[in-house]
């Protein structure tokens, strides 16, 4: 079995202790503009996730508060004694302070709301602890798969922004896309996976809406959506085996175009963007990137003319192999 990953390069903050069919069928027919251009973004959680819980030695014996309160990893906390969360902060602050009292926890799970009670304890040196790590934010490089003029939105990823340590989705506060300029390539390897590196720039372009499995969402306005390249969106069952491109960007801002072969059609299920496998063929992209890279997720795809789908994923044992999530999966996400 293949192992994979995720393709947006990302980079994590510190943590602290502690689809309607009749709607897609008018959607489909529309024409989009072909993306490629990398783009970094800042994302800032509706809440924080639990990402661990860990115990810690606490008079006499190891204590874990908030696993003994019912909190479980992936858990967003949302408030604090009916103080709303934002950051790591508020929670390093809220438990630090607590004297002693119990702490009133609002959380979401699966789409649902809970209210947990913990009692956090001192530790060895004395500072009451929750023995949960939770993370707010993250940032990151990835590609834009295609502009929407009509409304002036944008795709792009693929998959979700996922926690780097549960895989879980993260719920989307607010976050901020900005133009990103690719200066080097650290090249993937069998067992390596390599990443496309850059700066950010001050330049926004536009605010992530949705943070879904099939991809984000997001604004923009005229200006950010370049002139270029219109193409229909293809229809699941138009997909076929074989030749087809993809357009990314290994240096600077502009997106080149390179061949891809796609060797395997495997599931065409609404909710996942593990729909086909790609393979690279095009020696321009081996020699520069040894196949897929961080950072190419989202990067498009066209075959016979039409956008059929975006790059999710990199093969660990084989780099210039991955998965590729469907246009018309992108745009059901979009549309739900």
């Amino acid at each position: 079995m293949k192992k994979f990953v995720k393709i947006l390069t990302i980079s994590l903050s510190a943590a602290v202790f502690m689809q309607p069919s009749h709607f897609f069928a008018a959607e489909a027919t529309q024409k989009v503009i072909l993306g490629g251009q990398p783009f970094g973004v800042k994302f800032y959680s509706d809440g924080v996730m639990v990402v661990e819980l860990e115990p810690f030695f606490s008079e006499g014996r190891y204590v874990c508060p908030a696993a003994e309160g019912g909190v479980e990893v992936n858990d967003v906390i949302k408030k604090i004694n009916d103080e709303d969360v934002k950051t790591n902060e508020d929670v390093q602050r809220a438990t630090h302070n607590c004297g002693g009292e119990k702490l009133r926890l609002t959380i979401e799970r699966g789409g649902k709301e809970l209210i947990k009670t913990i009692q956090p304890q001192k530790n060895m040196v004395g500072v009451y602890l929750s023995g949960a790590w939770v993370r707010d934010s993250c940032a990151g490089i990835g590609t834009v798969t295609y502009y929407r003029p009509s409304d002036q939105s944008f795709a792009a990823l693929g998959h979700g922004i996922c926690d780097r340590d549960t895989t879980a989705l993260m719920p989307l506060g607010s976050a901020e896309v900005v133009q990103a300029d690719i200066n080097s390539v650290t090249k993937s390897s069998a067992g390596k996976a390599g990443s496309l590196n850059g700066i950010f720039s001050d330049t926004t372009l536009g605010h992530l809406t949705k943070n879904t499995n099939c991809g984000v969402f997001g604004t923009t306005n005229d200006k950010n959506i370049p002139v270029g390249t219109e193409l229909e969106i293809a229809d699941n069952g138009e997909i076929k085996l074989g030749k087809a491109a993809m357009y990314t960007t290994v240096s600077g801002e502009n997106p080149g175009c390179y061949e891809v072969e796609i060797t395997d059609i495997c599931n065409f299920g609404s909710r996942t963007n593990e729909n086909f496998v790609i393979k690279v063929t095009d020696e321009r992209l081996l020699s520069e990137c040894g196949g897929i890279v961080q950072g190419m997720s989202g990067s498009p795809l066209v075959q016979n003319g039409k956008l059929v789908g975006a790059v999710t994923h990199v093969f660990l044992n084989s780099p210039q192999e991955g998965y590729g999530v469907t246009a018309q999966n992108m745009v059901s996400n979009y549309c739900s």
